[in-house]
C-alpha cells in the first residue's frame, strides 16, 4: 500500500483546524477556569453571575487602556481582559466589551476624557532611561441611556466587585433609600467616608428622628448616642422598627478621651430601649491581646520620642460567626473602646444572633478606668486571659400584632462610623456595606465583597517555633540542593557504568 504523505498531512492539518474552530466556537459560550486560590479570586463569583442574569438589554463596556504598560499595570490589563471575557461568556450575549488604545488615536483619548477617564502619569524605563509616560487606565459601562465609570484601574484587588456593583446599579430599577440619622440635631459631617461609600450603591438621605420616618426609607444608620432620647425620637424609632424598619446602630457604653485618658459611662435611655429587645451593653470596656497600636511619648535618654505600643482598648477582631453571611468571609476589622454585649435569648418575638467577638485573650475593665497605654503603669493590660466577649449582634424583632419583622444590628463602638474612628478603616467598610446590604434585603454582593483580600497576618507562634522554622528555612534549601546533586551524580555513574558494559 502506497503512503501518500501530502494527502495525509493535508487531512491531518484540516482535521486539527476544524477541531480548533469548533473548540473556539464552543468556548465562547462555555467558560471554565481552574482557580486554585482559597477564595477563588480569579473566577467569576455566583454573585456576579446573578447580577448578569438581571440584564435584559445590551450592556456595553468600553475599556480605554494604554498599551505596553510596565510591570504590574500590564498584568492588570491582562487580568481585566480575562475577567471581561468571562463576563461576556456568561451573559448569554447581553454583555459586550471592547478594548481601545487611546494613544493610537487622539479622538479616542478625547472621548475617554469626556466620559470621566483622565490620563495619569507613570514613571517607566524606556531606552535605558527613566521617562514619564501619560496613560489611560479606565472603563465605562453603558446600559440603555445610563452610564457608569471606573476612571482608574490601578489594582486587580476588588475589581470584580467594582464592575459587578456598577452593573447592578445600572440594571436595578428600584433604588433603596438609606438614611443617616442624628438623634441630637448634629450634622453628619463626621461620617463622610461612610456616606460616600453608601452613595455608590444607594440613595442616601439625612433624617431627623424627631419627625416621623418616611415610609420609603428602608434602613437607618445611627451614630453613638451620648444623651437621652426625646420622647418623639424614641417613639419614632420604635414605630419604625415595629413596621419592619431596619436599623444599624453604633453604640458604646463608655465615653472615652484618649488625649486626657478619661473615661465616663454614657447616661442615656437608649440602653433601656435596647433592653426591651433583649440586648444589654455592659458598663465596661473590652480589652484584647489582638489590638491596634498607639504612639506614646517616652524619654529615651535625653530625647523624648514617640514609641508605638499595643493598645488592647482598640481590639482587632478576627472571630466571626461563620454561619452569618455578612461576616463569614471577613478576615478582620477594628473597633475603638468597645463594651461587652449581653443577650437575653428568652424574650418572645425576639431572635438575637452574635456576629463577632474579641479573641480568647480578652478581659474587661469597669469602675475605675485606667486608659494608660504603658503596661508598666497599667497592669490590666497584662491580664488578658478571659474568653471572647461579644461585640456585635443582629436582632430580629417580630411585631406580635402584625407579624412584621424588623431588624437591628448593634456594634458596641460609638466611633465605628466616624471618619476619625472605624469609618476610616477599609476593612470596616466591608462589614458595614455587608450589614447595610443585608438589612436592605440585597445580599447578592456580600460574598463577593467579603472575599477580597484585606489582610493575611501570619498565625501567632511561640518563640521556639519561630527559631525552629528559621533554621528549617536556612538549612532545608541547602540540603535539597546537595541531595539533588548527589542524585544527579549517582545517575551519571549508573549511566557511565551501563555505557561501559555496552562497549566493553
Amino acid at each position: 500500500m502506497k503512503f501518500d504523505f501530502k494527502q495525509s498531512v493535508i487531512l491531518s492539518a484540516t482535521t486539527v483546524a476544524i477541531v480548533l474552530v469548533l473548540l473556539n466556537l464552543v468556548s465562547r459560550n462555555w467558560f471554565k477556569r481552574l482557580d486554585l486560590t482559597d477564595n477563588k479570586m480569579y473566577s467569576l463569583s455566583e454573585s456576579s453571575k446573578n447580577v448578569l442574569d438581571q440584564i435584559d438589554d445590551l450592556l456595553t463596556i468600553k475599556v480605554y487602556f494604554s498599551d505596553d504598560l510596565p510591570g504590574e499595570y500590564g498584568n492588570n490589563r491582562r487580568y481585566l481582559q480575562d475577567i471581561l471575557e468571562e463576563y461576556e461568556a456568561i451573559s448569554d450575549g447581553n454583555l459586550r466589551f471592547e478594548f481601545y488604545k487611546p494613544e493610537s488615536d487622539q479622538k479616542l483619548e478625547e472621548e475617554a476624557q469626556k466620559t470621566g477617564i483622565q490620563p495619569v502619569q507613570l514613571q517607566v524605563v524606556e531606552n535605558d532611561k527613566m521617562e514619564v509616560k501619560r496613560v489611560l487606565m479606565g472603563l465605562t459601562i453603558h446600559y440603555e441611556d445610563q452610564k457608569e465609570v471606573i476612571p482608574l484601574i490601578q489594582s486587580t484587588t476588588g475589581l470584580e466587585y467594582e464592575i459587578s456593583t456598577k452593573i447592578k446599579k445600572l440594571v436595578d430599577t428600584n433604588k433603596t433609600i438609606i438614611a443617616m440619622a442624628d438623634t441630637d440635631d448634629k450634622s453628619n459631617s463626621k461620617n463622610q467616608n461612610i456616606s460616600s461609600l453608601l452613595r455608590q450603591r444607594y440613595q442616601v438621605r439625612n433624617v431627623n428622628l424627631s419627625t416621623v420616618v418616611s415610609e420609603n426609607i428602608d434602613v437607618i444608620l445611627i451614630n453613638g448616642v451620648e444623651d437621652s432620647l426625646s420622647s418623639e425620637v424614641k417613639k419614632n424609632l420604635i414605630d419604625f422598627i415595629s413596621r419592619g424598619g431596619n436599623v444599624f446602630l453604633a453604640q458604646g457604653r463608655i465615653h472615652t478621651d484618649l488625649q486626657t485618658q478619661q473615661a465616663t459611662p454614657i447616661q442615656s435611655d437608649i440602653f433601656d430601649l435596647l433592653n426591651t429587645y433583649g440586648i444589654t451593653i455592659a458598663e465596661n470596656l473590652v480589652l484584647d491581646k489582638h489590638c491596634s497600636r498607639v504612639s506614646v511619648q517616652q524619654n529615651m535618654g535625653f530625647i523624648r520620642m514617640n514609641v508605638p505600643m499595643e493598645y488592647p482598648f482598640l481590639p482587632i477582631v478576627r472571630n466571626f460567626n461563620e454561619d452569618e453571611a455578612m461576616v463569614s468571609g471577613l478576615e478582620q476589622l477594628s473597633v475603638f473602646f468597645p463594651s461587652e454585649i449581653m443577650m437575653d435569648s428568652l424574650l418572645e418575638n425576639v431572635n438575637i444572633t452574635p456576629l463577632f467577638s474579641s479573641s480568647k485573650k480578652s478581659s474587661t475593665m469597669s469602675g475605675n478606668y485606667n486608659l494608660n497605654p504603658d503596661p508598666k503603669a497599667n497592669p490590666a493590660l497584662r491580664m488578658l486571659n478571659q474568653k471572647g466577649k461579644s461585640l456585635a449582634v443582629r436582632t430580629e424583632i417580630t411585631n406580635s400584632e402584625t407579624g412584621t419583622l424588623g431588624q437591628l444590628i448593634l456594634v458596641s463602638d460609638s466611633r465605628f462610623m466616624l471618619d476619625d474612628g472605624g469609618g476610616g478603616i477599609p476593612e470596616n467598610h466591608i462589614f458595614l456595606m455587608n450589614a447595610v446590604d443585608y438589612l436592605a434585603g440585597d445580599q447578592e454582593l456580600i460574598k463577593l465583597r467579603s472575599r477580597e483580600i484585606t489582610n493575611r497576618p501570619l498565625e501567632e507562634i511561640s518563640d521556639e517555633a519561630k527559631k525552629t522554622w528559621k533554621w528549617v528555612n536556612i538549612t532545608l534549601p541547602s540540603l535539597l540542593i546537595v541531595g539533588f546533586g548527589f542524585f544527579r551524580l549517582q545517575r551519571q555513574r549508573q549511566r557511565a557504568s551501563i555505557m561501559e558494559e555496552i562497549y566493553d
